[in-house]
């Protein structure tokens, strides 16, 4: 009998397992540290974090507010916690910015869950309320958003707008009138393409922010070769990825006997004819300038002197992709047939110096859209922070190219979606509107936790918010410049529409997610055993 009263074990035994209330209760916590770890750098005076590497890179430090930048550097065991680390990663790849906006929603949702849980609803329960939440909210944000892409010059001062409020939490916030026109230079130059590829960003150190510019053209990190030709007007690129150092002996493991030193000079002429051919294949392609991924050696480099053309070495893998896609050539490896072989074309190849470094500009290349970023700054870490900055921007602005709606930033959109919720759940009998209300009470969180990095008062601030749209001032959200309550559409501080409405969905998809967990199974780690092969 005390044998059949015995528990079952199913698993191994260094499987771990957490049932029910405490697998539920380790998921909020981990949902909620998460979201509190970041809650901080939200909003336009949110603050910085300094990350630390370890291990290899021990030493190196990284200073940014970007959420998906610190979840991705942050090691994390807590599972739910992974899912708002992945949310993040998902909402940056998709839209670009918005990263702690959508972390912190997916805690306050899980923190006013777990206050539901308590009161003894069933998980269930409160997942059909965020659902029908959920619905309410994007009808309310779609119902507000406002589409001017049938004017270009709204429609340029949008994307203005949107640049702005981007940047306004970012280490270039105080140049944001700046960075936000040449953002949108950059982007309008695209035509409505989403290919950021077009566009290269170029940190040098040296000067101020405020000394980087946009070239309309692209510009090579490299060097032209010794005694080569500085400059070249319609310019044929040969864009290649092929070795240029066999000038060498390089037949590994190889041993070659030798009666005498005179055998190894006739061993060099041969490489060296053999090289010699190889570049004469190259020439044979009607070409200029010579772009190669790969080292050229000095023999090979004084050849392409001699015939007048520009040879560019070690160009790195990323570049000369992107190199083959702006100047509308194919990267190649084999010579023999010229013909097969498509050249990439620009209206002029130069050296240019920015700051104290030798680049290579070309201008008029083939895709016309192509674009070069150049950020100044005194330090690498401030132009690492910068780089990001500026690329979330361009990624919100492709974004709102192609899905042209905006909304109110600073809180409104949020405080509308809440309003319209809580009017929605007096309307839901049963406890599905405490769910509801609920996820009107975590939207609410955001211009809270806004006012509350602003060092400002945000129980008053979000209450006369929540006046104001009480009287139908729709478009009234928080001036954190002033630490008041302001109409946005007077202020400037509009959103991507694809932006909040990302943030959204995610968020709710993510809180229903660790919501339907009652069972965290960790499996038993694989145990090491001895090498029984020989060596």
């Amino acid at each position: 009998m005390a044998v059949a009263l015995n528990p079952i074990q199913i698993m191994k035994s260094e499987a771990e397992e957490e049932r029910s209330e405490t697998a539920r209760l380790s998921s909020f916590i981990g949902a909620i540290a998460v979201g509190d770890l970041v809650r901080s750098t939200l909003g336009p005076r949110g603050m910085d974090k300094i990350l630390v590497s370890m291990g290899r890179n021990e030493g190196q430090i990284e200073v940014t507010n970007d959420g998906a930048t610190i979840l991705r550097n942050i090691g994390v065991d807590n599972p739910a916690a992974k899912i708002l680390v992945d949310i993040s990663k998902t909402q940056d790849d998709e839209v670009g910015d918005g990263t702690t906006s959508v972390v912190v929603l997916a805690s306050e949702l899980l923190r006013e869950a777990e206050k539901l849980v308590a009161s003894r609803l069933h998980p269930q329960t409160i997942i059909s309320g965020f659902r029908h939440a959920t619905d309410v909210a994007r009808q309310a944000l779609t119902e507000t958003a406002r589409d001017n892409s049938s004017d270009q010059a709204k429609f340029r001062q949008d994307l203005i707008k949107i640049a702005k409020t981007t940047l306004s939490s970012k280490i270039l916030s105080q140049h944001k009138d700046f960075f936000a026109e040449l953002t949108v230079d950059a982007v309008l130059r695209l035509h409505g393409s989403a290919n950021l590829d077009a566009i290269q960003i170029i940190k040098k150190t040296g000067g101020t922010l405020r000394d980087s510019f946009l070239d309309e053209g692209f510009i090579l990190e490299k060097k032209i070769g010794v005694n080569q030709p500085k400059r070249i007007e319609n310019a044929r690129i040969l864009i290649a990825n092929t070795p240029m150092d066999t000038d060498k002996i390089k037949v590994f493991g190889s041993k070659i006997s030798v009666e005498s030193t005179a055998k190894v000079a006739e061993l060099e002429l041969a490489e060296k004819e053999k090289m010699k051919a190889k570049v004469q294949r190259i020439l044979n392609h009607d070409i200029n300038v010579f772009i190669n991924r790969q080292l050229i050696y000095n023999y090979p480099e004084q050849l392409f002197a001699d015939a007048g053309i520009m040879a560019i070495e070690h160009a790195d893998f990323d570049g000369i992709e992107r190199l083959a896609l702006v100047t509308g050539g194919e990267i190649t490896s084999t010579f023999d047939n010229p013909e097969l072989v498509k050249l990439g074309k620009c209206d002029l190849v130069e050296e240019v110096m920015i700051g104290e470094d030798r680049m290579i500009r070309l201008g008029g290349v083939a895709l016309g859209e192509a674009c070069t970023v150049v950020l100044r700054g005194a330090t690498t870490h401030i132009l690492e922070e910068a780089q990001r900055s500026l690329h979330d921007a361009l990624c919100v602005l492709t974004q709102t190219v192609k899905e042209t709606r905006t909304v109110y930033g600073g809180g409104c959109s949020e405080t509308l979606m809440a309003r319209a919720v809580m009017e929605a759940a007096a309307r839901v009998p049963g406890k599905e509107a405490l769910a509801m209300e609920s996820f009107a009470r975590s939207l609410l969180a955001i211009p809270t936790i806004i006012s509350d990095n602003a060092g400002y008062d945000s129980a008053q601030l979000v209450s006369e918010l929540k006046a104001a749209h009480a009287e139908g001032k729709t478009t009234t959200g928080l001036n954190m410049e002033e630490g008041t309550v302001d109409c946005m559409e007077a202020v400037g501080i509009t959103e991507s529409y694809q932006v909040k409405r990302q943030v959204l969905l995610s968020a709710s998809e993510a809180a229903e997610m660790i919501l339907r967990v009652d069972d965290i199974i960790k499996a038993a780690p694989r145990k090491r055993t001895a090498d029984q092969g020989h060596c």
